[in-house]
């Protein structure tokens, strides 16, 4: 019995988590987009496969929201890949909160994310991924710039290094 009712409440929180991705919609089709409700599941369904492998829990879907509401004015997104790019983005929050061992909070994450991807990135989540963010979390990692600022100061990064040799 117990075993079926985790099941019902797991059911009910991924009901009421695909609920309040829905709600975004109504702000985001100001932009132009927006996630149907089996897309909305698979976000969801996205969110709970990333806090599995990478070991961490969460109470809510606050952080799906707050990627697509961040992110809802991006010129680098149509309708067309929206929800393969907000599965992304989801994967890609939670894969840096552990590179940043948990030294930025989920809002500084999610607005520098947004930063780099319509700034230097524009609009390439492999650059995101794979240059600035790498590079903002091996910053956070060494103690270097808590503002991450000057993320391309070369000579502190290889000061850092050479410290700890």
């Amino acid at each position: 019995m117990s075993f079926e009712l985790m099941l019902f409440d797991n059911f009910l929180i991924e009901k009421q988590a695909v609920s309040e991705v829905l709600l975004c919609n109504k702000i985001t089709e100001d932009y132009s987009l927006a996630l149907s409700e089996e897309q909305a599941l698979e976000l969801v369904e996205t969110r709970s496969d990333s806090l599995k492998n990478y070991g961490r829990i969460e109470f809510g879907s606050g952080i799906i929201e707050k990627v697509i509401l961040t992110f809802a004015d991006t010129p680098y997104i149509s309708q067309y890949r929206y929800a393969e790019f907000l599965n992304e983005l989801v994967e890609i929050f939670y894969y840096f909160k552990n590179e940043t061992l948990d030294l930025i909070s989920d809002d500084d994450l999610i607005g520098t994310m947004k930063k780099y991807f319509d700034g230097v990135c524009q609009g390439s989540l492999d650059q995101l991924k794979f240059r600035e963010l790498e590079r903002m979390a091996k910053n956070v990692r060494l103690g270097l710039d808590p503002d991450y600022n000057d993320l391309y100061d070369t000579e502190k990064l290889r000061e850092a290094e050479d410290d700890d040799e």
